[in-house]
């Protein structure tokens, strides 16, 4: 099925690009959530008729994620006190909503869908560094210490 994109999307394409994609996907996400339309003439020519001002939003949205990048990246080291046994493997595990948590406490701007966890749940105690995706193209990259409660 071919689509229109209304935003640039990681490993998709740029805004205005017209892709292929599976109909589930478009259908169910893309077209529900203002992330592209169908690609038909009709909605060829009210995309163009709106690429200014889309371009002009996107490009907002991109500066608005630079500046976080930047208050991320100058945020100090953020401690996480959990339970954990001798050997410094936790009771439990440290997964996105925490480490949102612990990040909002120290001041940042995070939503907890844009912490990566590429390995998972954290299970050990030590420093991590956390992936953060501001924007398609943008990340910040915080230092997260566990410790063990005492």
């Amino acid at each position: 099925m071919d689509v229109i994109l209304l935003e640039k999307m990681r490993n998709l394409g740029a805004l205005g690009d017209r892709v292929k994609v599976k109909p589930g996907f478009a259908r169910n996400f893309l077209i529900p959530q203002s992330k592209a339309v169908y690609a038909n003439k009709a909605n060829l020519a009210k995309f163009e008729e709106h690429r200014a001002e889309l371009e002009k939003k996107a490009a907002e949205n991109h500066q608005k994620a630079l500046a976080r990048q930047q208050a991320l990246n100058a945020l100090p080291v953020v401690t996480i006190a959990v339970k954990a046994g001798e050997e410094g493997k936790l009771f439990g595990s440290i997964g996105t909503r925490d480490i949102t948590d612990a990040l909002v406490k120290a001041g940042a701007v995070v939503e907890k869908r844009e912490v990566r966890l590429p390995a998972g749940a954290l299970r050990m105690v030590g420093e991590y560094e956390i992936t953060i995706d501001l924007d398609s193209d943008v990340a910040a990259v915080v230092k997260v210490n566990i410790t063990p409660e005492s």
